[in-house]
């Protein structure tokens, strides 16, 4: 099985399928923590609605198109990470991640994202690594400083929420910016 290594307890894995029970298990306790961050379509309530989440990034894999993983802490999923979307040919990726409380302080995420991020410039060419997070989301933005990306922007009411039309930040790192982080026990850096 493949893992890697975050913390002293706590290592990324694939978060495939046949983990749908343990993911339904995982939201149930991440619910209310992460509604107002995450899109309602990940946030499902039943296993046929986990193992679909699931699959359909196991298909966006096989597509090389996305992927997701799981941090386990203390072999308890906490949260993940995901590429929510991947583009080879353009060079261009989002990433994204959502952990529950029990995962947070030790930085899991931001470990986690580094690695992400690190696999996607070094091993297979992106240029560009971009993270959207709504702005008032103030542990989102932290962890994309953490990694070193710069805000692009602000969409504007790009989509419709309950309390009105939802403006996303856009941040990124480009490749060049990336290769000048160093890792230091995990955490990167710009220099």
């Amino acid at each position: 099985m493949f893992a890697l290594s975050l913390t002293e307890d706590a290592e990324l894995r694939p978060l495939e399928p046949w983990r749908a029970e343990e993911f339904l298990a995982h939201l149930e306790r991440a619910r209310t923590h992460i509604a107002p961050w995450v899109s309602p379509s990940f946030l499902v309530d039943d296993l046929a609605g986990a193992r679909a989440v699931l699959q359909r990034y196991a298909d966006l894999w096989a597509r090389d198109a996305g992927g997701i993983w799981g941090i386990w802490r203390r072999d308890e999923l906490v949260g993940g990470v995901m590429l929510v979307s991947f583009d080879a040919a353009r060079g261009v990726c989002e990433a994204g991640c959502w952990l529950e409380p029990a995962g947070e302080g030790h930085g899991l995420v931001s470990r986690a994202v580094g690695r992400l991020v690190d696999w996607a410039v070094r091993e297979r060419g992106i240029h560009r690594v971009e993270w959207r997070t709504k702005p008032d989301n103030t542990r989102s933005i932290a962890t994309a400083r953490r990694l070193g990306m710069r805000l692009d922007g602000t969409l504007r009411q790009v989509y419709p929420g309950p309390a009105g039309r939802v403006d996303i930040e856009v941040w990124s790192v480009l490749a060049p910016e990336w290769r000048g982080v160093r890792s230091d026990a995990g955490e990167h850096r710009v220099e």
